[in-house]
C-alpha cells in the first residue's frame, strides 16, 4: 500500500463528509412528514319538551281580572330557558267567544333548571265587560289558556 499524501486525506475527508451529507439528507426525508385528522362526536339526540302549567283563578266574571300563575316543568337533564308567547283563549261553549276574553303572560326569559319545576311568573285572564253584549252565554263555561314557548 502506498502512504496518503496530504491531497489523499483531503480528498477522503471530503468524500467523507459528502457521504454524511447525502446520508443525513436521507435521513431528513425520511422523517419529515406532513399529516392532517379529524374528530366527530355523537350529539344529543334532542331533549324532552318543557311542560308549561297555566293555572287560572275561578270566578272569571265581566270585568273582574283574575289571576294566571305560569310555570314550567323541565324533565332533561340540562337547563333551558323558555319565553312565554301570547297566551291563546278558548271557551266550550257556543256563543261564549273567545274574543270577548284578554290574556297576558310575563314576559322576558326564564332559565328552568334540570329536573325542575320553575314559576315563570303571573298574568291575568279578563272577560271584558261589554255593556252593549249580552255575555250570559259564558256562565259556566270552562275558558282555557293555552300558551307556547318562544
Amino acid at each position: 500500500m502506498r502512504p496518503m499524501t496530504k491531497k489523499n486525506k483531503i480528498a477522503a475527508a471530503a468524500a467523507s463528509i459528502a457521504l454524511v451529507a447525502v446520508g443525513g439528507g436521507a435521513a431528513y426525508a425520511y422523517w419529515s412528514t406532513t399529516g392532517g385528522g379529524n374528530g366527530s362526536a355523537v350529539a344529543s339526540s334532542g331533549t324532552s319538551p318543557v311542560t308549561i302549567n297555566v293555572t287560572v283563578a275561578p270566578g272569571v266574571a265581566p270585568g273582574t281580572p283574575q289571576a294566571i300563575t305560569y310555570t314550567a316543568t323541565n324533565p332533561n337533564s340540562s337547563s333551558t330557558t323558555v319565553t312565554l308567547a301570547t297566551p291563546v283563549v278558548t271557551t266550550n261553549k257556543s256563543g261564549c267567544l273567545p274574543d270577548w276574553f284578554s290574556a297576558t303572560a310575563p314576559t322576558g326569559t326564564t332559565t328552568v333548571l334540570a329536573g325542575a319545576t320553575t314559576a315563570l311568573g303571573g298574568g291575568t285572564l279578563t272577560l271584558n265587560d261589554d255593556p252593549a253584549t249580552n255575555q250570559d252565554a259564558c256562565k259556566g263555561a270552562t275558558i282555557t289558556v293555552t300558551v307556547g314557548s318562544n
